[in-house]
């Protein structure tokens, strides 16, 4: 019985956002504290869109730990696997408020510290999508918990998500997060990517052609490239392109999450087994709805459910 639609592995984080726009991170004055972690985003998001979503994810014994329980469970996410450490604070970030892909910088503690005794085969075996970020990659324990339970939910039949949001900073190197993101791309996973991720990535700019056909090449069906202002295309393998426009916005307000809400609108219609073109358009509502915001998407996300 899959009665989890979305088990989110990966980094929980307090974000402090700039409270200036569009400065540097050298030049904001202030910042206000919001939670935050993509894969957080995303359970966040889905459970207010009426989904069962599960965060594993670690954080430190103390008050920005309560914090994060408080703000889960304030919206319904299930936080009964997530860890908390006694020698490692709770993860935090400064970030640039920005209306293009913010700067930041990370104090990386207990987000990291996934183990396996926390991802147990029942939840597997109960999960209808396994999701997790190039984040929650970049470091170990959590790389390798997170490769090998993304392949024990592929053996459960779990379809398996990645957002591919690449910053060379989390890395060792480069040649070590291509070798990790190929083996995760091995399962098939329902692929999110940027232009500005793949251009970090890659360390060059590559043509969308390019970038779709890495994947396909390396086992992935379904690639979505966000183009931000430009919208977005998605690639299936075998099945040319869909490329569809941004919905406009006058005033954005903030980038941070977008790519988040994008994601989680384009997973929510795919667990509602709805047409692939159908994905994109609420991922693109989603998204047009979050850059009219600072920190976290608005109340009534859950209009949403009336456009499927």
């Amino acid at each position: 019985m899959r009665n989890i639609d979305v088990l989110c592995v990966g980094e929980v984080l307090v974000d402090f956002i700039g409270h200036q726009a569009g400065v540097d991170i050298n030049n904001t004055r202030d910042y206000h504290r919001y939670l935050g972690g993509s894969p957080t985003n995303v359970a966040m998001n889905l459970a207010r869109l009426g989904l069962k979503s599960v965060l594993v994810s670690t954080v430190g014994n103390d008050a920005f730990g309560e914090y994060i329980f408080k703000r889960l469970g304030e919206v319904g996410v299930d936080t009964n696997y997530i860890s908390t450490i006694m020698d490692e604070p709770t993860s935090v970030i400064f970030v640039s408020r920005s209306e293009t892909t913010p700067d930041f910088i990370p104090f990386r503690k207990a987000d990291y510290r996934i183990t396996e005794n926390q991802i147990s085969d029942d939840i597997l075996a109960a999960t209808t999508i396994f999701h997790t970020t190039c984040f929650a990659l970049s470091k170990d324990p959590a790389r390798t918990t997170i490769l090998k339970k993304a392949k024990e939910a592929f053996d459960h039949g779990c379809k398996l998500s990645i957002d591919v949001n690449y910053a060379k900073k989390l890395w060792d190197s480069q040649a070590v997060a291509l070798e990790v993101i190929k083996a995760y791309c091995a399962f098939n996973p329902l692929v999110k990517i940027s232009e500005d991720d793949m251009e970090r990535l890659f360390e060059q700019e590559l043509s969308h052609d390019e970038i779709f056909n890495f994947f396909h090449s390396h086992g992935v069906d379904i690639v979505c490239l966000t183009l931000g202002s430009k919208g977005v295309k998605l690639s299936q393998k075998g099945k040319g392109i869909i490329q569809l426009p941004a919905i406009k916005v006058d005033n954005v307000m903030d980038a941070t999450g977008a790519g988040d809400a994008f994601w989680s609108g384009f997973l929510f219609a795919y667990i509602k087994e709805k047409p692939i073109e159908k994905c994109l358009e609420v991922a693109l509502q989603l998204a047009a709805l979050k850059l009219q915001n600072v920190g976290r998407l608005p109340d009534n996300i859950n209009i949403l459910s009336d456009l499927l």
